[in-house]
């Protein structure tokens, strides 16, 4: 058993001497999120069973941390859209097989100099830095506002998440690694898109296509996956995984999903799905839809419980004026009748995780509140 230690440092080069440190102690660490309230600072520490704190000042043990396994190197709360986060444990040799695939399928003539400006605290901002320590990327930090500027200091790529892409410019970058959200339905030429997860070790998958030594089955609508990549589990339990016909485990990540001539399409967590009246809508792709609506600036759907339908689709909207009646007939045009939504709230902005995720438990607080 070893300690975690809880680093409390910005996005800089002092976080990345901070996990050399953990590394050359043969302490596992996380890294905290410098943007959330002490009340919210204290629910992460418990959640992550932190055993020290960490920061430029001082170190600090707590008595209530816990010990992880000495093959764990990496602690990291998923993003929590749903509810509670997890907390997902990494080893050493997963983060390595996450840095060497990525960087692989990266790999361009000379050596990449990252912007790193993502959150170090998700796995799609500490990915860029683990680029850096276990491969040969150069690391530029800075402010997202700054995104559109870095290529001009020498920044060639840069991950980012949807909101960035809708808002800067990166046309100057020679790559853009996107990830987060749904990705939109056009994106530029130098934009690859991923998918992956917290229990993936970033993404695994590039525009649609498994990363080399990462395979992908889909079980009864379900992504499983097997990759070098995957975390060894949970503090509080293993990996939900099956075993094929050959006795191979694959993990169950909670996705749906449909595989066509090899490109992945992923449909939206399954726990999302809304049952309205006996018929399925995946709210990822309804948002898809609405989205298209002229006048729509962001959007979210969720159900919500009703004693006649079952559960009922409410819509959050941020919108120029008020667009009820378009909403509901793209819905029935592309769908079917039973995916309009039963209302819309307009809101000045969708509530969001900070990789981008809607944040489904807190509009679903949003709409019941307006009730």
């Amino acid at each position: 058993m070893k300690p975690l230690v809880a680093l409390d440092y910005g996005l800089s080069l002092d976080l990345v001497k901070a996990i050399e440190r953990c590394e050359s102690r043969g302490e596992a660490f996380a890294v905290l999120d410098q943007r959330v309230s002490p009340i919210r600072r204290e629910k992460e520490l418990e959640w992550l069973g932190a055993t020290h704190v960490e920061s430029e000042a001082q170190r600090v043990s707590r008595e209530t941390g816990r010990a992880v396994d000495g093959e764990v190197a990496l602690v990291m709360l998923t993003s929590g859209s749903s509810g509670a986060p997890k907390a997902v444990e990494h080893t050493w040799d997963s983060l390595r097989a996450s840095a060497r695939l990525t960087s692989a399928e990266l790999a361009r003539e000379s050596t990449p100099t990252w912007f790193a400006t993502l959150p170090a605290n998700h796995i799609g901002g500490l990915a860029v830095i683990m680029r850096h320590l276990l491969g040969d990327a150069e690391l530029l930090f800075g402010e997202p506002d700054e995104l559109p500027d870095a290529p001009g200091r020498g920044a060639t790529h840069v991950a980012v998440v949807r909101t960035h892409l809708a808002r800067y410019d990166l046309s100057r970058y020679e790559l853009v690694l996107l990830g987060g959200a749904r990705p939109p339905g056009v994106v530029p030429p130098n934009v690859v898109t991923t998918w992956g997860m917290t229990e993936t070790g970033s993404g695994v998958v590039y525009d649609r296509r498994a990363l080399p030594e990462v395979d992908l089955l889909v079980v009864d609508g379900e992504l499983c996956v097997r990759s070098p990549t995957l975390a060894r589990g949970y503090r509080h339990g293993a990996l939900p995984t099956l075993t094929d016909a050959e006795g191979n485990e694959w993990f169950r990540t909670g996705d749906g999903a449909e595989i066509s001539h090899g490109q992945l399409h992923v449909l939206g967590r399954v726990g999302y799905v809304i049952n309205t009246g006996g018929e399925k809508v995946w709210p990822e792709a309804l948002e898809a839809l609405l989205a298209g609506v002229d006048g729509v600036l962001d959007c979210a759907v969720v159900g919500v419980p009703d004693p006649e339908w079952g559960e009922r689709i409410e819509a959050v909207v941020v919108a120029r004026r008020p667009l009820d009646d378009a909403l509901r007939e793209r819905a029935e045009e592309y769908l079917g009748p039973w995916s309009k939504p039963k209302g819309v709230t307009y809101v000045d902005a969708v509530p969001r995780t900070a990789n981008g995720k809607v944040d489904r438990t807190r509009v679903r607080a949003l709409i019941l509140g307006s009730d």
